[in-house]
């Protein structure tokens, strides 16, 4: 049973009821190296096909060899996933609850659970803000991960709801990294506007949507490009973390995380 994500009608009004939320026991938080959150855009722009596209392009990059053995490194201090999809600034809908991937077992149930989704009727609007705001809410429940990281795939602008640009500091005051998948448009008779189409809205992506540590923006040229840009970037986003950068201390608990970028 699918649910939904509550949007509150202001922004102070979300971080107020995020912070909020019941924390998780320690041992449970600890053993997470990165929490992330992939939130998909399935506003009117997007038509049914597109929405297939996205959906098993997604399951597609989850199994790809390289990403697997990514998300599988370390079961001892597993990667936690949530994914859920956005539009008008009511409209969140979870499709997988937050998952420890433990092992292969976890991650194929996860796949499977998206190759079985089906489109929901949605609004049509692009509320890319509220699309962080609830995503911030999803990684508060993770607030003890080595690191956070939202994921937000769009091929439009915000045109309703908070700007996003208004949640660029309550994300930095979190330690949130929010990074970006833009997808442009799939029609080849375009030709060069294509790559500039894409540019544009990447530029976009890059002044008012990403932010924190390392943020980025992944390209794809179309949803028919979707599964290659995902699994680019969740290389990116899984590489160069792990065990050995935590220094444990006396007692238990450690001193955080000290990873880099190959």
């Amino acid at each position: 049973m699918s649910r939904r994500l509550r949007c509150w009608p202001t922004i102070a009004a979300l971080f107020a009821t995020a912070l909020g939320l019941a924390p998780l026991p320690a041992q449970a938080q600890l053993s997470c190296r990165h929490a992330l959150v992939l939130a998909l855009d399935v506003s009117g722009s997007v038509d049914s096909r597109e929405y297939q596209m996205q959906i098993d392009g997604l399951a597609a990059a989850l199994d790809d060899p390289d990403v697997r053995r990514a998300l599988l490194a370390q079961p001892q201090a597993p990667v936690h996933l949530a994914i859920f999809e956005w539009s008008a600034p009511e409209y969140q809908r979870r499709l997988v609850p937050w998952t420890a991937i433990t092992g292969p077992a976890m991650l194929d149930g996860l796949i499977a659970t998206l190759r079985a989704t089906r489109r929901a009727a949605a609004p049509p609007g692009t509320a890319i803000g509220s699309a962080l705001a609830a995503g911030a809410a999803l990684l508060d429940e993770r607030s003890q991960c080595w690191k956070r990281t939202m994921d937000i795939s769009g091929d439009g602008k915000h045109n309703m709801g908070p700007h996003p640009d208004t949640l660029k500091a309550p994300l930095q005051a979190r330690d949130l990294t929010v990074n970006a998948l833009v997808i442009g448009t799939d029609d080849p008779r375009q030709g060069d506007a294509r790559q500039d189409d894409v540019a544009g809205l990447s530029s976009y992506f890059r002044a008012y949507v990403i932010t924190g540590p390392g943020a980025f923006v992944e390209t794809a040229l179309g949803f028919r490009d979707y599964e290659s840009a995902m699994v680019r970037k969740l290389l990116r986003e899984l590489e160069g973390l792990s065990l050995a950068n935590h220094v444990p201390l006396e007692g238990g608990g450690d001193v955080g995380p000290f990873w880099h970028r190959r």
